[in-house]
């Protein structure tokens, strides 16, 4: 269950992994698609992602993630990567680390701050493994943890 919104009306809901090229934004424009599509729009719906580093801040989504994500139909053009901002705690409703790395980076699980993997309804609490050293197929795998997680994600917001 995710926790209630600090704002009445609006519910912000932010990513987090390592450079915020790959998991995070895939995570960012499939959940904004997914909100587009079920939720009537997203309005009242803020979903942004970052990463704990700042190696790649201004630069577009790597070219695996943004091809692997248009290959599903999606959009990855409006990314560019920004590091996460620790005021981030305390005004994003809930922040999903990509993985136990991330989340100790963010300073550990709370209510507000937990795994993203929290939400998949298949191996709930694992990590998003990262697929930057690896080949096309870790990609692939981290987006079908991305569609599902994000759609139980969409079900917990329709009922905030």
């Amino acid at each position: 269950m995710i926790p209630a919104p600090r704002v009445e009306g609006r519910y912000a809901v932010a990513l987090v992994c390592l450079g915020n090229i790959c998991r995070s934004p895939m995570a960012d424009v499939v959940l904004q698609q997914r909100l587009q599509e079920r939720l009537a729009g997203r309005d009242g719906v803020e979903v942004r992602s970052a990463g704990t580093g700042d190696w790649h801040v201004g630069h577009p989504m790597d070219e695996r993630a943004a091809a692997t994500l248009r290959e599903h139909g999606y959009d990855p053009s409006r990314h560019r990567a920004q590091q996460v901002s620790p005021d981030w705690l305390d005004t994003f409703d809930l922040v999903l680390a990509m993985d136990e790395s991330n989340l100790r980076d963010l300073g550990g699980r709370s209510d507000r701050v937990r795994l993203f993997r929290d939400f998949d309804p298949v191996g709930t609490g694992g990590e998003v493994p990262d697929p930057y050293y690896g080949g096309d197929e870790g990609f692939e795998e981290v987006l079908a943890m991305v569609e599902r997680t994000a759609d139980a994600l969409v079900e917990e917001l329709r009922d905030q």
